[in-house]
């Protein structure tokens, strides 16, 4: 309803001339102070909000400005939920999936392992019937999540030792978040939930025997190269990884329709934005790691069947105890399986090579 009301007054200015300046009026004075959970010097992770950020002051000549606050500078990286349901905060930035002991579906909405990719994501949050789904999942603790953000896959880790059979998973200690971390507990890993900027240290005194963080980009500026030289791929828990921003309700319940449409559509902008940005960066970055002495090869097969395994047994554990999430899940996955015939025929193959591409 809100973006037709914004078509229709956008018609009525360029057919009849009228001035644009009662149109602006209709755009809210908001200035918040915006927390988020993953530094802004991060590259292709931390750096989509502060994008946004400045595309909302052009957009709205100045009258919607978020101010990024960098992790911890007003409250725990971690703590953008509870913050922002409470009423502390007007609205905040993060991973979605941290608050999951609240919010068992969330993490759902954050990465889903072996789930979708960006593409087919976004798919099915914006045509799919996803949007509704984190609304409906979100409302009873007074916020307003909007998608805000959403990277390609995470490496599956790195790790101080090659990963070559089921075997060594047992006991290994690796800091991992969300569900994924739940499925690495149901094959026997020790799995603990540490911030960024603690992991360097963790992997370089042996707390840590891995981690996983994020794209090749990021985990490059935390120096992970350094003291773990082996770097398994693919991301099967986070197919994609998504960033949301988290608004108080009677915040957002406060402000014009047509300012929650330019905060919510500069947020789709800053998903795609956040999308092409991460794509596009992360070759060169994976292909300079063999320079750095790093091995970056994929997981043995046996090993992601494994991870396949537990994630069913997980999913319907977590799916029986809490309503919610087997609804969300069910949702995820039956949009999963209706584009699965598209993606397999409508796409070459990605195992595809053109058998004289020598000649080219």
């Amino acid at each position: 309803m809100r973006n037709s009301t914004i078509l229709r007054g956008a018609t009525v200015v360029a057919l009849f001339g009228v001035s644009a300046a009662p149109v602006a009026a209709e755009i809210d004075d908001v200035n918040w102070a915006v927390p988020i959970s993953f530094s802004s010097s991060l590259t292709a992770l931390g750096d989509t909000l502060p994008w946004v950020a400045e595309r909302l002051g052009e957009v709205s000549d100045g009258k919607i400005t978020f101010d990024v606050v960098e992790p911890g500078a007003m409250i725990p990286a971690l703590a953008v939920f509870e913050s922002a349901a409470t009423g502390q905060i007007d609205a905040g930035y993060s991973w979605m999936g941290y608050e999951r002991g609240q919010v068992p579906a969330a993490a759902l909405f954050g990465a889903t392992p072996f789930g979708l990719e960006p593409a087919g994501y976004t798919a099915w949050m914006y045509q799919g019937g996803g949007d509704e789904l984190l609304k409906e999942t979100f409302e009873p603790f007074n916020v307003y999540p909007i998608l805000c953000g959403t990277i390609p896959p995470e490496a599956a880790g790195w790790f101080t030792f090659p990963i070559e059979d089921v075997e060594q998973l047992a006991g290994l200690k690796m800091r991992a978040a969300g569900v994924g971390g739940e499925i690495m507990k149901e094959v026997g890993m020790s799995v603990s939930v540490l911030p960024g900027g603690e992991l360097y240290q963790a992997l370089e005194t042996g707390v840590l025997d891995a981690t996983e963080f994020s794209l090749p980009t990021v985990d490059d500026q935390l120096g992970f190269y350094q003291v773990a030289k082996y770097y398994h791929l693919p991301g099967w828990h986070q197919p994609s990884t998504s960033q949301f921003l988290y608004v108080n309700m009677d915040a957002w319940n406060d402000l014009s329709a047509q300012t929650q449409s330019l905060i919510e559509t500069t947020c789709m902008a800053g998903t795609l934005y956040a999308m092409a940005r991460g794509e596009a960066l992360q070759g060169p970055v994976l292909s300079s790691f063999e320079e750095k002495g790093v091995t970056a090869q994929q997981l043995p097969e046996t090993v992601l069947q494994a991870f396949r395994d537990a994630t069913e047994v997980v999913m319907e554990r977590e799916s029986e105890n809490d309503e919610q999430f087997a609804k969300v899940y069910s949702a995820m996955k039956e949009f999963q399986a209706e584009v699965q015939p598209w993606h397999e025929l409508g796409y070459l193959p990605r195992d595809w090579t053109w058998d004289n591409a020598e000649a080219e």
